[in-house]
């Protein structure tokens, strides 16, 4: 099993993850990000932010209400 490092920085809401870069190709495999659903699912975001079909979430509650 690999392992990540997960650093989080004293007083603030931000971590970093160091990976390496052989071992996060073989995760993105596991994943499956680069089959080809995948990378057409993400050409049809870009597609769709692009276009203006998307809108801007402030939070997950807000969710509740639309």
């Amino acid at each position: 099993m690999t392992t990540l490092t997960v650093t989080f920085a004293p007083n603030r809401k931000k971590a970093r993850v160091e990976v390496d870069a052989d071992k996060f190709e073989r995760l993105a495999g596991v994943l499956g990000l680069f089959s080809p659903e995948f990378l057409t699912s993400v050409a049809r975001s870009e597609e769709e932010i692009k276009t203006g079909k998307t809108r801007v979430l402030r939070s997950l509650k807000s969710l509740r209400r639309a």
